[in-house]
């Protein structure tokens, strides 16, 4: 598994307001949806494109379009979503699957409440959507269900991270036959005996929609 911390002034900056424990929720939605953008630029380096002729107004030139099948793009719900136009409007054509993952906070594991995505992703590259790397049980899952149905390139794409979140990923994905990638903009310092990313930026899920 490789993790990429994407160092911008840019990403640093709106990092530190999402943080901000005064940023109001629409203030925050906008920001992380222009987050997200920028993190998916670094992390759709590797997106996969054949090489094409188009013709311009003058002539002939070589470019490259993306190969079918499309990229699957994956949010986890709830908090996921908040990441969804961000990452689509880079990659507009890309299809959009849905999993619903709850970790339990007194155990700290991850279980599936809802999977809206293809059975078979045979050939895919899947981007998952996901703001807080914490604990790393829920990304795992995640990513685990996916190369169960064939997606052989899986991508990450997280606000912050937490190096026990990545260390435990790293161990339960060490016999991973296909590649993994983590996305980030941030590594923090630590969980707390909560399981929260300090200093964090909060449950990302009640900043973006609201305390439910």
């Amino acid at each position: 598994m490789k993790t990429l911390v994407v160092d911008h002034p840019l990403v640093a900056h709106k990092l530190t307001t999402l943080r901000d424990a005064t940023t109001d929720s629409p203030t925050f939605r906008r920001l992380a949806d222009e987050l997200v953008t920028l993190l998916a630029y670094e992390a759709t380096r590797d997106v996969r494109v054949a090489p094409v002729r188009v013709a311009t107004p003058v002539a002939e030139a070589s470019g490259v379009r993306l190969t079918r099948p499309q990229p699957l793009v994956v949010p986890i719900l709830r908090a996921g979503l908040g990441m969804l136009d961000g990452m689509t409007r880079l990659l507009p054509t890309a299809e959009v699957g849905f999993l619903g993952m709850v970790r339990n906070e007194g155990t700290l594991q991850a279980t599936t409440y809802a999977t809206r995505l293809p059975d078979d992703l045979s050939g895919r590259q899947c981007y998952v959507l996901d703001p807080m790397l914490a604990t790393g049980g829920t990304l795992a899952a995640a990513i685990r269900l996916l190369m169960e149905r064939g997606a052989d390139d899986v991508t990450a794409i997280c606000l912050l991270a937490a190096p026990e979140g990545i260390s435990r990923m790293e161990d339960e994905l060490a016999d991973c036959p296909v590649p993994v990638r983590v996305v980030t903009a941030a590594i923090d310092s630590h969980l707390n005996e909560n399981g929260f990313i300090v200093p964090g930026l909060g449950d990302a899920g009640d900043r973006l929609y609201g305390v439910v």
